[in-house]
């Protein structure tokens, strides 16, 4: 429970009811006094920014690119029964690409990625990234990772890109990868694909950029 004084007066107040769903990720629900108040939900991650669906009106953007990391010893994906992809030891990262995302977020989740310390060094401690072990990178596109799962039973995409902004945002990520680390692989855009995995620890974390 956090309480912050709000901008408008000394006297008001939000309170701010937070949820962890996953990783660095968090939804809260703000309710102000006077006649400028908003009841709003508003994604918390780093520092309670960003609000993504308003009641009372904003035009704020949903959260960014979407890359789902799994530290692996050994991982490979399919399509119609040809591998098309395999690494050894390094991370399978799911991608998952929603409305407005950019290039430049596929180059700032393609920074974290390759350099996040979920490796262990010589004291057992994460403390080494991807490019630290020069370990293998395997890319799998999942738009079901866009999807609004807030309520009801049934998810919802409307936030998921749509499939030739997807298909290209992806295929940029891939590119700029193949440029950046040694050992790339992927899976393909839209296509029914059967990922195999050993998940080494297990060591699963959500990023956004």
């Amino acid at each position: 429970l956090l309480v912050t004084s709000s901008c408008h007066s000394s006297s008001s107040f939000w309170v701010f009811f937070c949820m962890q769903a996953l990783p660095r990720r968090a939804w809260s629900v703000g309710i102000g006094p006077g006649r400028n108040s908003n009841l709003f939900i508003g994604r918390v991650a780093d520092n309670l920014s960003g609000p993504v669906g308003c009641i009372g009106g904003c035009n704020s953007k949903e959260a960014g690119l979407i890359g789902l990391i799994q530290r692996v010893s050994s991982a490979s994906v399919e399509i119609d029964g040809c591998c098309t992809g395999e690494i050894a030891q390094g991370l399978l990262v799911l991608v998952g690409v929603q409305r407005q995302d950019t290039e430049s977020q596929a180059d700032r989740l393609l920074e974290r990625i390759l350099g996040y310390r979920v490796f262990e060094d010589a004291h057992g401690r994460m403390n080494l990234s991807l490019n630290d072990i020069g370990g293998g990178l395997l890319l799998v596109p999942q738009f079901t990772l866009a999807a609004d799962t807030r309520k009801g039973r049934r998810p919802s995409f409307s936030t998921a890109a749509a499939p030739p902004d997807g298909r290209a945002l992806f295929e940029y990520l891939l590119r700029r990868a193949t440029e950046r680390h040694g050992s790339v692989a992927a899976g393909r855009f839209g296509a029914d694909m059967q990922v195999s995995l050993v998940n080494d620890g297990p060591v699963t974390f959500w990023l956004e950029a």
